[in-house]
C-alpha cells in the first residue's frame, strides 16, 4: 500500500520509520505546511514533498494517511481524507472537544480509522493482561497512575500551538499523560465518573493549559484509579501504574513489571526487549501498533484501537477536563449525552 505522513515533526519519523521497516508498503508523500521539513522528509524516505494536506491528497491518493499534526488538526485532517475513502492513523489525541467526538461519530467512509495508542503494545502491558487473565492476581481492585515529566518554558515558546487552549486543547492530560490514563481505562473497564483537578504550578501567564491533572476515577465493578500527572517534575521519568489485586500488588515502570504478593515476596515478570523507536519514555509499541493497523486493513478486519474501541478512553479525558473546569464530579453517562 501507498502511505502518506502529513505533520512532519519528531513523531512522525517514529511513523516513518515504522513503515520503512515493515518493508511492505510504500511511504511516497510528506506534507507540512513549513514545506521544508517535508522535503527534508521526502529526500530521507524518496518520497515526494508538498505545502499541504489536500495537494498532497489529490496528487498522490495514498491509501493510507498518517496524521501527526498539532493537535486542533487531527479530526478535521482525518475527515477530509476518510471521505475520499482513506485509510487514516491518527496521532494522540483523538480529539480536543465533543464537537469533534461527534464529527469522527458521523463520517461516513469505506475507510478504515485507527489510532496510536501503542503503549497497549508494550511488552510489559501485554504480559500484566496475559497475567491478570490466568486467575493468579485474583480480582482486581484498583490501580493508581503516576506521569512526572518536564516541559521548559521554551518547549511552548519554540511552537506555535503548543501550550494555547483553542490548539492544544490542553497540557499535560492531552498531551503527556493520555496514554496512562488509556492504560488505566484498558485495565479496569469501563469509567464511570471522575472528579478531577488542575493548575498551572511552574508557567503561570506564559502557558493557557494546565502542567498538572490529578483524578478520582470511578470504574465498572466499584473499582477506583488514583491518577496524577504534572510536566512541572526536573526530569522525564518512566511512567508508573500500579495494579492493586486480592493476591498481589503490579507494578508497571516502563518495560519493567514487578509483582509484590501479600508476604510482600517480590518477583519480576519476564518481559521481551524490544526496540524503542523516538524517547523512551513513549513506549516500546509504535511498530506493533502500525503493524496491526496495516495488518487490519489487508486481512480486512477491525482494528481493535478504532473509534469504538477507545471511545471510553476519549470520554474519560474529556470527562477529566469537564471536571477539573467546572469543579464537580462528572458522570460519564451525562458526558456521552452531551456528546450525543
Amino acid at each position: 500500500m501507498k502511505a502518506a505522513i502529513v505533520g512532519c515533526g519528531s513523531i512522525a519519523r517514529v511513523h516513518a520509520e515504522c513503515v520503512r521497516r515493515l518493508g511492505t508498503h510504500n511511504l511516497v508523500a510528506f506534507a507540512d505546511k513549513k514545506k521544508d521539513r517535508a522535503e527534508s522528509f521526502a529526500e530521507e524516505y524518496n518520497g515526494k514533498a508538498y505545502g499541504s494536506l489536500e495537494e498532497m491528497l489529490k496528487k498522490e491518493n495514498p491509501d493510507v494517511l498518517h496524521i501527526c499534526t498539532p493537535h486542533y488538526l487531527h479530526t478535521p485532517m482525518a475527515v477530509h481524507a476518510l471521505k475520499q475513502g482513506i485509510h487514516v492513523f491518527m496521532e494522540k489525541p483523538p480529539v480536543i472537544t465533543k464537537a469533534q467526538l461527534k464529527e469522527l461519530e458521523e463520517v461516513k467512509s469505506d475507510g478504515k480509522l485507527g489510532f496510536c495508542f501503542q503503549n497497549r503494545y508494550n511488552p510489559s502491558i501485554i504480559q500484566v493482561k496475559k497475567l491478570l487473565a490466568s486467575g493468579e492476581p485474583g480480582n482486581l481492585i484498583g490501580a493508581r497512575g503516576i506521569v512526572t515529566w518536564n516541559r521548559s518554558g521554551s518547549y511552548y515558546t519554540d511552537s506555535d500551538w503548543r501550550g494555547r487552549l483553542a490548539t492544544e486543547g490542553g497540557g499535560a492530560l492531552i498531551n503527556q499523560s493520555v496514554h496512562t490514563l488509556d492504560l488505566l481505562a484498558y485495565f479496569l473497564g469501563t469509567p464511570i465518573s471522575v472528579d478531577a483537578t488542575m493548575a498551572n504550578h511552574h508557567l503561570k501567564g506564559l502557558i493557557e493549559v494546565e502542567d498538572m491533572m490529578e483524578a478520582y476515577v470511578h470504574f465498572e465493578g466499584n473499582r477506583t484509579a488514583c491518577f496524577y500527572s504534572t510536566t512541572a517534575y526536573c526530569a522525564d521519568r518512566p511512567p508508573l501504574i500500579e495494579l492493586d489485586c486480592d493476591n498481589m500488588i503490579i507494578r508497571i515502570e516502563d518495560m519493567e513489571v514487578t509483582c509484590y504478593d501479600r508476604n510482600r515476596e517480590v518477583k519480576k515478570l519476564p518481559v521481551e526487549n524490544k526496540e524503542v523507536l523516538g524517547k523512551s519514555y513513549w513506549g516500546a509499541g509504535h511498530r506493533d501498533c502500525i503493524l496491526d493497523f496495516y495488518d487490519s486493513i489487508i486481512k480486512k478486519r477491525r482494528f481493535s484501537l478504532d473509534l469504538n474501541g477507545i471511545r471510553e478512553t476519549i470520554l474519560l479525558m474529556l470527562g477529566t477536563y469537564e471536571s477539573a473546569r467546572t469543579g464537580k464530579e462528572v458522570a460519564i453517562e451525562d458526558l456521552i449525552k452531551m456528546a450525543d
